[in-house]
Formats: structure tokens, C-alpha cells, sequence
């Protein structure tokens, strides 16, 4: 027993499974006489809703962390030298695609059992946001093992709808020209590479959206299988029932039968041996010698 290997399978848990099963793992390690891990373990916090959320796209969708990292990356490096129009274009790109992992996230959630809410799919944005703004929040996300959601301290100047990048304030005069030679260089490759992430971050959210939407047909065929089924399960079940009631009431007619038959076999004796007694009777009477 190792500390990462038990903070992974607890933060891998349902939520109501948390507390149970850290109890259970702090014992293990005690009897193990492991105190220190022990301590480790009871410091470990029950995840939010939002939090279990979060760490269950983590984990349901490993392929999906490193673009958004990567992304995380390119606009980091990029948005101090963009302009603003591009720096706008990057983050209506980063909307985008937090909008889209957030409703995959609260579908994992719904599959999962634990069906949320706006408000908490709000916090899982604010989450993502926090990813692309904080190389420390996305390496916290990226673990798996958040116990409350995020929030970006420092954004992206135009990371809100609507939001316009600040530029400060100018002296009157003449127009700066674009910066040219080896810096104005430099930005454009910075610049090309955050694009070049940006829609490689795409088109794999693309790539997997298409593919939880068939497993979402997929899904709910065998849904369709599964009710058609289950009723026939309990159709049969019915069925079952009343033969089993049928059977019963035919053992009672059958012993009632036997003891009837047995009843009437005791009188036919009877009756056979009155018969005799009659007859022998019957038979002295009409003897020449009576």
C-alpha cells in the first residue's frame, strides 16, 4: 500500500463512497503499522460534487487532458503579444471548447448516477478556465484527484464573453509601426503555435465527441434491449407465479383425491366384509340342519 495508489482509488470513487473507503484504507495502513500513512490518508478531503466531476472527465477522458494542456500552454505563451483581434479569436476558441468538455463532463456525470445541475456545471467551467490560466491549477486537474473545483486567479485579458484586451495608455503622436526583425518574428511563431494547438484542440474534441455520441446510441440501444428484456423477464415472472399457484392448488386436489380414494377404499372393505357376514348368516338360516 502506497499513498498515490490509495488517493487515486479513493478520488476514483462515487461520492458517497469517499468517506467509507478512506476509513477503511486508514485502518489498513495502521494495522500495517504505518502511522505516518495512515495521517496522509485522514488528511485526504472528500471531493465536491463539481470536484468529482471534474476528476471523473479527467479519468474518463485521458485523451482529452493533453490538449487542453497543450492549448493551456499556447495561449500562455501568446496572449501578452497578441493584438485583439486575435487575442478574442484564441478565446472564442477557448470558450468553445470549455463549453463543449462541460457538458460532456455533466454527461459522464448523468451515466455515472450523479446528474448536476447548472450551478455545477458553471463550477466545472470556472474549473477548465482555471486549467488554461494556471500551469499549477492544470497540473492539479490533470492529477485527478481535485477535492473542490477551481478558480482562475490570473485569466486571459479577453477570456469573458465580450471582453476586450486593456492596452495602456499612449502618448499623442504618431502610430506605433508593428514590430519587425527577429521580435516580431519570434511573436508570429508564438502566435502560429498557439493556433496550430488551438486547432489540434479541436478537432480531437471533435474526434471524441463524435465518439461519445456513439457510444451514446450505442448506449441507448442497449437501453432499448435491456427494457425490452426486462420485460420480458417480468412477463415470464407472471407466468411463473401462476403456474407455481396452479401447481399448489393441483397437490391439494391431488391429496384430497388420495385421501378421498383411500376413504372410500375403507368403506368398500367394510361393506365387503358385512356382505360376507350377511351371506354366511344367510346361508346357516336356510341349512336343512339350522
Amino acid at each position: 500500500m502506497d499513498y498515490d495508489s490509495v488517493a487515486d482509488e479513493l478520488y476514483a470513487l462515487r461520492p458517497e463512497e469517499f468517506t467509507a473507503a478512506r476509513a477503511s484504507a486508514m485502518a489498513a495502513a495502521r494495522t500495517a503499522g504505518d502511522r505516518e500513512l495512515a495521517e496522509r490518508i485522514r488528511a485526504l478531503r472528500k471531493p465536491s460534487l463539481a470536484a468529482w466531476v471534474s476528476n471523473l472527465l479527467v479519468r474518463s477522458s485521458p485523451d482529452e487532458v493533453a490538449p487542453l494542456l497543450r492549448l493551456g500552454e499556447g495561449l500562455r505563451r501568446a496572449h501578452q503579444d497578441l493584438d485583439g483581434a486575435q487575442l478574442r479569436e484564441l478565446s472564442r476558441r477557448q470558450h468553445a471548447l470549455i463549453r463543449a468538455l462541460s457538458l460532456q463532463a455533466r454527461q459522464l456525470a448523468k451515466e455515472a448516477g450523479h446528474p448536476i445541475g447548472e450551478s455545477v456545471q458553471r463550477e466545472v467551467e470556472n474549473t477548465l478556465h482555471a486549467v488554461l490560466a494556471d500551469p499549477e491549477a492544470a497540473r492539479a486537474w490533470a492529477g485527478g484527484r481535485l477535492a473542490k473545483p477551481l478558480s482562475a486567479a490570473v485569466g486571459f485579458p479577453a477570456v469573458a464573453e465580450g471582453a476586450r484586451p486593456q492596452r495602456p495608455a499612449r502618448a499623442p503622436g504618431p502610430a506605433p509601426s508593428r514590430p519587425e526583425g527577429k521580435a516580431g518574428e519570434q511573436r508570429r511563431r508564438r502566435l502560429d503555435r498557439a493556433r496550430e494547438e488551438a486547432e489540434a484542440a479541436e478537432r480531437a474534441l471533435r474526434e471524441l465527441r463524435g465518439e461519445a455520441e456513439a457510444a451514446g446510441r450505442a448506449a441507448a440501444e442497449a437501453r432499448g434491449r435491456v427494457d425490452g428484456l426486462q420485460q420480458r423477464v417480468e412477463e415470464l415472472t407472471g407466468e411463473l407465479e401462476r403456474a407455481r399457484k396452479e401447481h399448489q392448488q393441483a397437490r391439494f386436489a391431488e391429496r384430497a383425491a388420495r385421501e378421498e380414494a383411500r376413504a372410500a377404499d375403507r368403506r368398500a372393505r367394510e361393506a365387503g366384509r358385512k356382505a360376507a357376514t350377511a351371506a354366511a348368516h344367510l346361508e346357516r338360516l336356510a341349512s336343512p340342519d339350522a
